[in-house]
């Protein structure tokens, strides 16, 4: 089994199609899932478009990969990205890569690494096309990660869609009584639904969110030593 907090993992970043206003709160959710061994960053550095995104090369020790644009209307950065990525993946060194990009051009790397056996983490705007979410393990709404204080922050979102997802999760998890550990519920949702995250609805943990719910009832229960660490079980209020 690998261990999730020491995965060695490849940091691609799509500079034209990612936000470098959010590079430090990327790379701080990145580390929560493993070591960041490669970064790189995506472009043509030598036009003004990612002016913004210099500044933050040296300071978070990301590798630029200069990609002139030849043709106009042609994609030369994605091309070279995937490039890189498969050449990664055949030196069979790493657990697993981050793909910082809200464009479906990376939907079929995302898919081909993943049948190689490494786990893939998604990081782009909630305007990302479905088909690139749905092919990472997990992905992660970049408008979640700005600051309290951006006045770009996303709003609170309504939980009422989350109903039949949450019951769906229990019900698959459950045991005959009814009652699911939340950890388990947790885990099934982010298996079927990647872009899963309480943030997306403001809160900062699964267990605030599910006690917002009022079609759910909790049980605390202590764990079976001296300790005052519970188990959170969850169960569809009748």
């Amino acid at each position: 089994m690998r261990d999730y907090k020491t995965m060695k993992l490849a940091v691609l970043i799509d500079a034209d199609n990612a936000q470098a206003s959010v590079v430090e709160e990327l790379l701080a959710e990145v580390a929560k899932f493993g070591v960041a061994s490669i970064k790189r960053a995506y472009g043509d550095w030598t036009t003004t478009n990612l002016k913004q995104w210099k500044e933050h090369l040296n300071s978070h020790a990301i590798q630029p990969i200069q990609q002139f644009s030849y043709t106009q209307g042609k994609n030369a950065t994605d091309a070279s990205l995937i490039i890189d990525a498969m050449d990664i993946l055949h030196e069979n060194s790493l657990d697993g890569f981050c793909l910082i990009s809200s464009d479906s051009d990376f939907t079929r790397l995302a898919t081909r690494i993943r049948e190689s056996g490494l786990i893939v983490y998604g990081f782009g705007e909630k305007k990302t096309p479905e088909a690139f979410i749905a092919a990472c393990d997990k992905f992660v709404f970049t408008e979640i990660l700005r600051e309290k204080k951006d006045t770009e922050i996303i709003e609170e979102s309504n939980t009422t869609e989350l109903r039949p997802v949450v019951i769906s999760a229990i019900n698959a998890v459950s045991k005959d009584d009814g009652w699911a550990r939340l950890s388990n519920v947790g885990a099934y949702i982010n298996k079927k639904h990647p872009s899963f995250d309480p943030r997306n609805y403001g809160y900062d943990k699964l267990g605030k969110l599910i006690r917002d719910l009022n079609y759910i009832l909790i049980d605390e229960r202590k764990f079976n030593d001296d300790s005052d660490n519970v188990h959170i079980y969850i169960k569809i209020r009748d």
